[in-house]
């Protein structure tokens, strides 16, 4: 629901908020160039009387004189017949500029607050501020709920290049839209009647002014009791006319002053509405505060990025909405798939799972959780899919799930068997979680719905399971295991969308450890050739732009299911390593080991941005076996500010497969790498990574308590040993992985 009340006032709005953003930004410039340009007196400096005085040495013919919120001082004059305006320096009095309201900025300002539309146009910006004040707020949530809590907000975003773009930007300027959106709302309302702008009525007309000859304006005490900063304007009296006075506004109230003795003839005092009015234009304009004007203006800048994003968001989720072939009904199916997901991603692993129950011959019936039926006539068996939203939430389409399930078992429980003979048994089930595992709660939704069915009696067809990051492969395993279950044979190949592949070209590759059986090559590829434009486009290597610690999507011959592979460099690096274990059966790698410089593979970038060292100068600590050391290797490569880091890398033999060596050593000569700690399994005294890591349990600790950061890589087995060994290492200082996990210390890129 959160999601449709900020999409639908965002589609609506879009073209509305992207001129309003445009034109907001523009006008958000002339504050600043007024304050660049215009002297400021301090506080009790020069009073009014002063300044008229010196503005009558330069004016004589000074008709009025007027203080614009940023500060210019403005003098409106008459000269032989002739009128003029001229910008002043307040403590000279002498001319600066004269003063022209540019055509430009009046077209800009109309468009901003009318769309050039007059009264209409007026109530199309206040409605769209609204909406705009609707998108902020839903938005933030938005952001919250996907991150898991308000203490993840600034962790690193996951989803599209859309999708991180669009909430990367708007977590940014959520608070200079939320304070556009509000003041521009106000200051609709009371263009329209619906709140007052806080103006009194005009002082009392003085009546029966006796007249007299007009003093010298610097002696009028009722001036000088005015502070030129509290100035809004003064007009003066018609020349001649000894009944005449001024005409004084100011901040506080307004007022008329005799031109004879300097007092005042009388006074009306603002009231705090006015002040607040004034507060609001002065926050939404930035006049007067040029700084917060900047800062506004480039919050608006952002809107027709968001605009452009969110409209692809859009687009992308409705292009990847459920298509359900051949889709069963509901009490006819004898197998039933349920699907929980935010961004429809999940519905594709769903399809794929629906269609090859089909082609074995079940009738499928595929449909929301929250479409939980009462009862299902001929289902033998549900099959769960969901994701989880957030931390630990349940996604969109499966948020009425469990008050659902438990009204229905509450309602079943009022009735015995013999009440209700027509009652079924319930249907055996199965549930497969999608889930990151960087998030604390991974796949925790799953977790509950599991829970929420056992405790309402439903049998289990097999033990829950998860799939991390929407992994093919481990899809493809739940599926045998769910057919091994079923007694059928279910080969579930799940294709995701892709971008589109680039053709890199073999420079050269390292192997190492054919004595061990283990062989492992790195790998440095190229752009291949291009034309001059195509390497403008792309960069003066050729090479999209891609950062170690991301993921290249290969495609092997013959094979339309990319696999998956850490990158060791940065595009700035000028290649694209990888290191890749051959493995007996693995179509991929014994493609890519039957490579040899000058061949070529197609290949795409798939951003993995959770995966990087954090920023400043605190400790990192770099954990991974085997080839994990790819993305590691290429993390100290780009240690150029050369900030504490730990390497703890286990191998097999360091005659063999001691991967990078040479460039360790090296980075240890030029400081990149801190330490390096080697553990080798294929020797006389054998020793594995998580080994290295108890020996130096103090420095662990120390480097934790600094603020230290752990990155690891490798195999999920070689994982979990080391979670384990940390758990015991971080016990005394009350920590485990779980809670530096939380933090955003601690991080994985396992398989």
């Amino acid at each position: 629901m959160l999601r449709q009340f900020h999409s639908l006032p965002g589609l609506i709005a879009a073209v509305f908020l992207l001129v309003l953003g445009i034109s907001g930004a523009v006008l958000s410039v002339d504050p600043a160039l007024e304050r660049l340009a215009t002297t400021l007196p301090a506080a009790g400096q020069l009073n009014v009387a002063e300044l008229a005085g010196r503005v009558a040495l330069h004016y004589p013919g000074a008709e009025q004189i007027q203080r614009t919120p940023s500060g210019s001082v403005i003098v409106y004059y008459s000269n032989a017949g002739q009128s003029g305006a001229d910008r002043i320096d307040p403590l000279t009095g002498q001319r600066i500029a004269a003063h022209v309201n540019s055509g430009f900025s009046r077209w800009v300002k109309d468009l901003h607050r009318s769309l050039l539309l007059g009264t209409p146009g007026r109530a199309v910006a206040g409605t769209a501020a609204l909406c705009m004040f609707i998108l902020s707020v839903s938005g933030a949530l938005l952001i919250v709920r996907r991150q898991g809590g308000w203490r993840h907000l600034l962790r690193p975003l996951r989803g599209s290049f859309s999708q991180r773009w669009h909430a990367q930007v708007g977590r940014v300027i959520v608070f200079g839209l939320l304070l556009s959106a509000l003041t521009g709302m106000y200051m609709s309302a009371v263009t329209f009647g619906f709140l007052s702008d806080g103006m009194q009525n005009e002082p009392d007309f003085p009546a029966n002014v006796a007249g007299g000859p007009a003093a010298p304006v610097t002696g009028l005490p009722a001036l000088q009791a005015i502070d030129v900063n509290d100035l809004h304007e003064l007009v003066y009296p018609r020349p001649g006319d000894l009944t005449d006075f001024y005409s004084l506004r100011t901040a506080q109230g307004d007022g008329y002053v005799d031109q004879a003795t300097g007092k005042l003839l009388s006074y009306r005092a603002h009231s705090n509405g006015r002040g607040i009015y004034e507060l609001i234009v002065q926050l939404h304009t930035g006049e007067g505060l040029w700084w917060l004007g900047l800062l506004l203006g480039a919050c608006a800048l952002g809107v027709p990025l968001m605009s452009v994003t969110g409209a692809l968001v859009w687009w992308q989720r409705r292009r990847d909405r459920p298509r359900i072939t051949g889709n069963g009904g509901a009490q006819a199916a004898d197998t039933v798939i349920l699907v929980g997901s935010e961004n429809n991603s999940t519905w594709g692993f769903a399809s794929v799972l629906h269609d090859a129950l089909r082609q074995a011959g079940h009738v499928v019936h595929t449909a929301p959780m929250n479409q939980l039926a009462p009862h299902y006539r001929n289902a033998g068996r549900v099959v769960i899919l969901t994701s989880t939203y957030g931390d630990g939430a349940a996604p969109a389409s499966a948020n009425q799930f469990l008050a659902r399930l438990a009204s229905m078992d509450s309602t079943s429980s009022m009735h015995s068997e013999s009440a209700n003979p027509a009652q079924q048994p319930k249907p055996v089930f199965a549930v497969l979680g999608f889930g990151d595992r960087q998030f604390p709660q991974f796949c925790q939704f799953a977790k509950d719905t599991e829970a929420a069915l056992l405790a309402c009696g439903w049998p289990s067809l097999m033990a829950s399971d998860t799939i991390d990051r929407q992994s093919e492969q481990e899809f493809a395993r739940w599926g045998n295991a769910l057919g091994q279950a079923i007694g059928e044979d279910l080969n579930l190949v799940y294709v995701p969308r892709r971008p589109p592949t680039r053709s890199l070209q073999l420079m050269a590759r390292v192997d190492y450890g054919l004595e061990v059986q283990a062989p492992t090559s790195v790998l440095r590829f190229a752009a291949r050739p291009q034309s001059g434009r195509l390497r403008r486009f792309f960069g003066g290597n050729g090479l999209p732009h891609f950062d170690a610690g991301d993921l290249v999507g290969i495609l092997p011959p013959g094979s339309a299911v990319p696999r998956f592979y850490s990158l060791a460099s940065g595009s700035s690096d000028g290649i694209l390593e990888i290191c890749v274990r051959k493995h007996p059966e693995g179509l991929c790698s014994s493609f890519l080991h039957g490579l040899q410089p000058g061949d070529h593979i197609d290949a795409f970038i798939l951003p993995n941005p959770h995966f990087r060292p954090a920023s400043g100068k605190a400790p990192v600590i770099l954990i991974g076996a085997g080839t994990g050391i790819g993305p590691l290797a290429g993390f100290i490569r780009n240690n150029t500010g050369h900030h504490p880091m730990f390497l703890y890398w286990g191998g097999r033999d360091p005659a063999s497969d001691f991967l990078y060596e040479p460039e360790l050593r090296n980075y240890l000569a030029d400081y990149r790498l801190t330490q390096l700690h080697a553990a080798f399994s294929r020797v006389e005294n054998r020793a594995y990574v998580q080994d290295s890591l108890s020996e130096d349990a103090v420095q662990m600790r120390r480097l934790i308590e600094e603020g230290g950061q752990i990155l690891i890589c490798g195999s999920r087995a070689m994982a979990k040993n080391v979670m384990e060994v940390l758990d015991q290492v971080l016990a005394p200082l009350n920590l485990n992985v779980l809670m530096l996990t939380a933090e955003g210390r601690y991080r994985e890129d396992v398989y």
